[in-house]
């Protein structure tokens, strides 16, 4: 038997950062994103031998072990070994035998969430071999909990609740761990001509984003005046496009987009960049209303509003800085498992 499983990628809108503590639980966060279909895979393949094999199949990353309890976080597939780790203690009354595979559609650190929907992706995995009873909520806050608690990964809530939720959802976040997803009704021929007028540019760089998650956080800490109302504003802009998506005015979101290119930058160093700053001025100078930096920030994907079909003469622009762009569609299903 094989158990497979796959999550969705996801991609903000706006609020960004707002999700990650201390700033949900002194000010409370909001983010309005949406699932894509770029998506985190996992496979379990049960096994009649003492071992345990863990791969990470886009990068011919392989390990095999004997059957272990616990495996140590080493800076090795850490991913697979911590979801393991936790299931195992909650969930398993004997380790047995098994190989875990995983592979991504888009590269670690892109900025579309890939450690979390990766984490999501591999719990589903188990849970569908398993047959755990859990719910979505439920699964969300397990993955959060494996990365922020187990494996002291920085980082915010949104991704492994995209994730596993799927759809356009408009978050809120609070103290005490406290998420509420709301789910967008958004008409059809909105989320079409959103999904139209959206390119999806991915800048062949990466990022660490723990390293900018963590200065966000120090900000708060130390009461930085500038770069929390910086997160105000960003987070009051998530309401901005839920209401602009809700009442047909898609035009809007590039303006805010626009609006926030700058809040951002203001959250925190190195969000973005000398090549990043020439990507977004030579996207608007094609006929982009606004675009944003996905994630933390920093490189991976950038994400640029496009109205009345300029998107092709953004596209013939920015593929002279040698990026690629990623064709998409917004997907409503969130993790979804199965078995062959």
């Amino acid at each position: 038997m094989l158990y497979r499983s796959k999550a969705p990628l996801r991609i903000s809108f706006a609020g960004g950062g707002s999700d990650v503590s201390p700033y949900s639980d002194k000010y409370g966060g909001a983010i309005l994103n949406a699932t894509v279909s770029l998506y985190a895979h996992a496979n379990i393949q049960p096994i009649n031998k003492p071992k345990i094999i863990f791969e990470s199949l886009e990068h011919e990353d392989k390990q095999e072990f004997p059957l272990c309890d616990e495996f140590p976080i080493d800076g090795k597939l850490d991913l697979l070994k911590g979801v393991y780790n936790f299931i195992r203690k909650e969930f398993m009354t004997e380790a047995k035998g098994f190989r875990l595979s995983t592979h991504v559609d888009v590269p670690a650190g892109s900025g579309l969430g890939t450690s979390s929907t990766l984490t999501v992706a591999i719990l589903g995995a188990f849970i569908e071999w398993l047959r755990l009873p859990l719910g979505s909520y439920d699964i969300a806050q397990y993955a959060y909990h494996i990365e922020r608690n187990n494996l002291q990964m920085a980082g915010g809530k949104q991704d492994q609740y995209a994730a596993t939720f799927g759809g356009v959802n408009y978050m809120e976040f609070y103290d005490n761990n406290k998420v509420i997803v709301n789910p967008l009704r958004i008409d059809k021929p909105c989320l079409h001509e959103l999904e139209n007028n959206l390119l999806l540019f991915f800048t062949r760089t990466t990022h660490v984003s723990s390293d900018i998650i963590k200065e966000q956080q120090q900000n708060v800490i130390n009461n930085h005046t500038v770069a929390i109302e910086a997160m105000h504003k960003i987070k009051a802009q998530a309401k901005e496009i839920k209401d602009a998506l809700l009442t047909g005015q898609i035009d809007r979101i590039g303006e805010i987009f626009n609006e926030g290119f700058i809040y951002k930058k203001q959250m925190a160093q190195n969000i973005s960049n000398e090549f990043l700053d020439k990507i977004y001025e030579e996207a608007i100078r094609a006929g982009s209303t606004g675009g944003r930096i996905s994630g933390a920030g920093g490189g991976g994907f950038m994400l640029f509003y496009c109205p009345d079909n300029k998107k092709f003469q953004v596209i013939k622009s920015l593929e002279r800085l040698g990026g690629r762009f990623y064709p998409y569609h917004f997907v409503k299903d969130g993790l979804f498992t199965w078995t062959i």
